[in-house]
């Protein structure tokens, strides 16, 4: 038997209500992976960090980062023919600032590898994706990109470890219990 009954939530907010500060807040509360999605363009590494990464599909093999719509890193990542895609291992934490920080210096002494098609990885990453821009959903103030698989690397000597995990502003490490 199901028990139905009304509750009311202290604190909430209607929709006419919500205060960006607080929506940033309570998406905060939710942890997330990093990854770095970066590829060359016109002979240079272009790259940022996304904490918005998930898998989409088997077939075709799709998954998605959100990107927000005043990136001006991502309309030059569009232009490239492939963009590599790393997700960010848990000592990563200092690639991951250097990779929101300057343009110029994000990847300073940061090993990578790049493919002849110009997808750009980070060699010590926990899983390694050669991807090319499928399609772009407008989504308010972000821009989902759905990308298509070419490769993928993982384990063997790459992927070892346990991922970069962002929560709450703050980058953290998984704990498996």
């Amino acid at each position: 038997m199901i028990s139905r009954r009304s509750a009311t939530l202290t604190g909430v907010v209607t929709n006419q209500d919500l205060d960006p500060r607080r929506l940033r807040e309570a998406f905060g509360s939710f942890p997330s992976g990093v990854v770095a999605v970066a590829a060359e363009v016109d002979g240079e590494l272009v790259g940022l960090a996304a904490s918005s990464f998930t898998s989409v599909s088997l077939d075709p093999p799709l998954v998605s980062v959100s990107l927000a719509n005043t990136s001006k890193t991502w309309p030059d990542l569009r232009r490239a023919e492939r963009v590599g895609l790393t997700v960010l291992a848990e000592h990563h934490g200092e690639v991951c600032r250097q990779l929101a920080g300057p343009v110029e210096r994000r990847f300073d002494s940061v090993p990578v590898t790049v493919s002849e098609a110009g997808a750009v990885t980070l060699d010590e990453g926990v899983a390694r994706f050669d991807c090319s821009v499928y399609r772009e959903v407008d989504a308010g103030d972000h821009t989902i990109v759905l990308l298509l698989l070419h490769a993928v690397e993982h384990g063997a000597g790459n992927g070892e470890g346990a991922p970069l995990v962002f929560h709450r502003s703050a980058f953290g490490r998984m704990a498996v219990v």
